[in-house]
């Protein structure tokens, strides 16, 4: 796997340019119907939806795991089928539910992860001491994930993605389970990382550290896009530009505006 400096791509070009995607299981009912999504370098761009709206399904065709049915995707200017390593190794994904290897330490996964991305050891271990101290988890190096919470485990998960530092950062539900003080560790964490010129797609239901932090949103309801933009763009396509009115209101009447509710404004 080559390093992810070999990777990087100026500014002006997207790091995930995903245009009029149409897919899903079956090419008779698809999922997604024209969905576009792009990400710039250093851009964090957040995803939402209801559940069943086809975001996770937006991200297997991102990651190489569904091939759409017509459209394409393009992972740091390149598709799967002309570089597939290239692809692969240029997004990292962090998913909703942790997943971690029951014999090796957090260190041990840490170190594991430096090695397969061919980070040197110098660099590493200094990463490696940055997000423990970010995430709280410096006691924790030593420890198997067996004895962790599944916020702990999470916090694995996030900090073995943003070890990598790659062109692409997909990440599913990150502030579930964690505590406010972790949660401010992983926006810190994600500033450092778009300092980088690393791009985030970021897919969560919280929807108020998403106004605050995103660059833009995206949002989606039954396998389409019904509004995307800056998070005052959005509020203000939802007629909730009003004092006081939040992006949970502003996605609430985009809904009810979608499934015949009367829209506001």
């Amino acid at each position: 796997m080559h390093n992810q400096t070999e990777h990087r791509l100026d500014g002006n070009s997207p790091v995930l340019g995903m245009k009029d995607v149409i897919g899903g299981y079956s090419p008779r009912r698809p999922v997604l119907h024209g969905v576009s999504i792009t990400v710039m370098p250093g851009e964090m761009v957040g995803l939402i939806g209801l559940n069943g709206a086809g975001k996770s399904t937006a991200i297997k065709h991102i990651l190489g795991l569904m091939v759409p049915h017509s459209g394409e995707v393009r992972v740091a200017g390149t598709t799967l089928e002309e570089n597939p390593e290239r692809y692969r190794s240029s997004a990292a994904y962090v998913p909703e539910q942790p997943s971690l290897i029951s014999g090796l330490t957090v260190k041990e996964h840490l170190r594991w992860t430096a090695m397969a991305y061919r980070i040197e050891e110098a660099e590493a271990s200094v990463r490696v001491a940055a997000l423990a101290q970010a995430f709280r988890m410096t006691e924790a190096l030593g420890s198997l994930p067996d004895t962790l919470s599944k916020g702990m485990k999470q916090k694995v998960m996030l900090m073995n993605a943003l070890l990598v530092s790659p062109p692409l950062l997909i990440i599913d539900e990150p502030f579930l389970g964690l505590d406010p003080l972790a949660i401010r560790g992983l926006l810190e964490a994600l500033d450092e990382a778009r300092a980088s010129g690393t791009g985030i797609l970021l897919s969560s239901h919280i929807l108020p550290a998403l106004e605050r932090k995103a660059d833009r949103l995206v949002v989606m309801h039954r396998g389409r896009l019904i509004a995307e933009g800056t998070p005052v763009q959005v509020k203000a396509k939802a007629g909730c530009s009003g004092p006081g009115e939040t992006l949970d209101d502003a996605f609430e009447a985009l809904v009810a505006a979608e499934e015949g509710g009367v829209p506001r404004g």
